[in-house]
């Protein structure tokens, strides 16, 4: 099973500080916190995400013919709680994305209000999985520094830590995060759709995070 960065099935997204992760070696480690941290530090009181998000390297787009024909399925099994199945049942009526933590305004998202209230973007790119397979694929959604605006993050903010469904088997539910720079990287999607259609159970519907530059 391989570690799935291209995060799924969101439900809850916290801004968070420097301190509020210190002692979490794990994701510390993946972020490489320490020069993380001292970048973010030197961050004005103001935090400007189009600022942030401008000049990096961006992941290779491809071409409608590119697209491959089964978007593999990585990471978790699909949730098996009643909750989850019953939204899936529904069209995901009820579902709601929230966002809370170090922001001016926490604010909860339906689907319609996502696709409603932010401009929809899209890319064509390949995901790379650690196992040793790639596929490529159209993920179209908002753009998670976009979210983030809407929300505004605290002068505090360091990280945006993700929250899902997902279910490692033992009942503890995945998360990940990112520095507020990798997340305000222009690709970076917050995807309610894979090539033209709603993302499927098994790449993580009703909402996955897509960061592109990152093996997954």
């Amino acid at each position: 099973m391989s570690r799935n960065h291209a995060l799924s099935r969101l439900r809850f997204v916290a801004l968070a500080g420097a301190a509020a992760l210190a002692g979490c070696s794990r994701i510390a480690t993946a972020l490489n916190a320490a020069q993380s941290v001292q970048r973010l530090l030197a961050l004005p009181e103001r935090l400007d995400l189009a600022t942030l998000g401008a000049g990096q390297p961006l992941a290779r787009e491809y071409g409608v013919h590119d697209i491959s024909a089964d978007f593999r399925q990585n990471g978790f099994d699909p949730p098996s709680n009643p909750q989850y199945a019953s939204w899936a049942r529904s069209g995901w009526r009820g579902f709601r994305l929230s966002v809370a933590g170090l922001v001016q305004r926490p604010a909860a998202y339906d689907l319609d209000a996502l696709r409603r209230d932010f401009q929809p973007r899209s890319h064509i790119t390949r995901h790379d999985c650690v196992e040793g397979w790639s596929v490529i694929g159209k993920w179209t959604g908002v753009r998670l520094a976009d979210l983030l605006a809407a929300c505004g993050p605290q002068s505090g903010a360091r990280y945006v830590v993700f929250r899902c469904m997902d279910d490692d088997g033992s009942g503890t539910h995945y998360y990940e995060s990112l520095d507020l720079r990798q997340a305000a990287h222009p690709q970076t999607l917050l995807a309610y759709e894979l090539n033209d259609r709603a993302v499927p159970i098994k790449n993580g519907a009703p909402l996955r995070l897509r960061v592109p530059t990152q093996l997954g």
